[in-house]
């Protein structure tokens, strides 16, 4: 078998590779066949690049190294990174290794490629999973990546319909993906996704970033009006998603917003006009109530996730306005 890395900030396609790999595993054995650790210390990392092979066909090891890469983390001894690379040398046969290493999609934590650990990952099987460019080109690639996700759905979507789709959601695989689903069910029996269907039952990108600014603006009454319009079209993590990434952005400009334009635009992955527009408009926004609203939309975000919460709708929305 083989050794695998994989890294970028598309954590969707990150995900599809390994699901390829994950469904030829044998189903009947996929408990014992599987294994996923996240970020693991040295030990712990070392005994899993040690594992022996089951008997019961082959095995999928899938690990989550996106930490190792992180400004703030203590890289690995050379000793330690010797041990490491030695081991991955000696992968079993009938074993298949993923390493993983999701980035930020705001551009905030990109692989660091001249560390030592990434050239020891960077020798086996190598593939980076890039979120698609808003340009130009970008678009059109992306646009024929919804025609062919719709067609894997069993639907069809035409390339201005796709364009639209783009326009109004964005390049969030993960995302557009769901909303394919949903679109899916909704034309029923037919196989067609129209532009008018997208625009009647997909959130808009201008929907969120308007409710964003309602909750940063601690305009909780508006607020919540707009939460529950968007919850007819979208699931709660869903919002927590676009949301977490409006406020992150928000923190940063207020956090660095007496440094040079060029250094903020680096910080934010944001153009100066729209630099210069933000810090017009969100002058009564303090930093204490964008950290605090973003601590509860985390704490929020983790119940719903580890399945704390019996009702994540209300969840949510305590986090937001409660």
């Amino acid at each position: 078998m083989a050794v695998y890395f994989y890294y970028g900030d598309e954590d969707f396609n990150i995900e599809q590779a390994i699901n390829e790999k994950k469904n030829k595993l044998d189903k009947n054995f996929l408990a014992m066949n599987y294994k996923r650790v996240d970020n693991p210390d040295f030990p712990t990392l070392i005994n899993v690049l040690r594992t022996q092979g089951m008997m019961f066909g082959n095995m999928l090891i899938v690990i989550n190294c996106t930490k190792y890469f992180e400004k703030k983390e203590t890289a690995f001894s050379d000793s330690q990174l010797k041990e490491i690379e030695d081991t991955l040398a000696l992968n079993t046969d009938n074993i298949d290794i993923v390493l993983i290493a999701i980035t930020d999609r705001d551009g905030n934590n990109k692989i660091d490629t001249r560390k030592k650990i990434f050239k020891i990952f960077a020798k086996y099987n190598k593939q980076e999973f890039p979120a698609y460019k808003m340009n130009y080109y970008g678009k059109k690639d992306l646009a024929q990546w919804i025609i062919k996700c719709a067609k894997e759905h069993n639907v069809s979507v035409d390339i201005s319909v796709a364009e639209y789709m783009i326009e109004q959601i964005g390049n969030n695989l993960r995302l557009l993906n769901s909303e394919i689903e949903k679109l899916k069910l909704l034309v029923h029996p037919k196989k067609i996704i129209t532009e008018e269907v997208v625009k009647n039952y997909c959130v808009s990108n201008e929907d969120l970033f308007a409710f964003a600014e309602l909750l940063m603006s601690n305009n909780s009454a508006n607020a919540l009006s707009e939460y529950r319009k968007l919850l007819s079209k979208r699931h709660p993590l869903e919002i927590i998603t676009a949301i977490q990434t409006i406020l992150r952005k928000r923190i940063l400009l207020k956090l660095n917003i007496d440094k040079p334009i060029e250094e903020i635009m680096q910080l934010t992955a944001m153009s100066e006009k729209q630099i210069t527009a933000i810090i017009k408009n969100s002058k009564n926004q303090s930093l204490k109530h964008l950290v605090k609203l973003k601590e509860k939309i985390t704490s929020a975000e983790y119940k719903i996730k580890s399945g704390l919460s019996a009702n994540p709708e209300s969840e949510l929305e305590y986090a937001f306005v409660g």
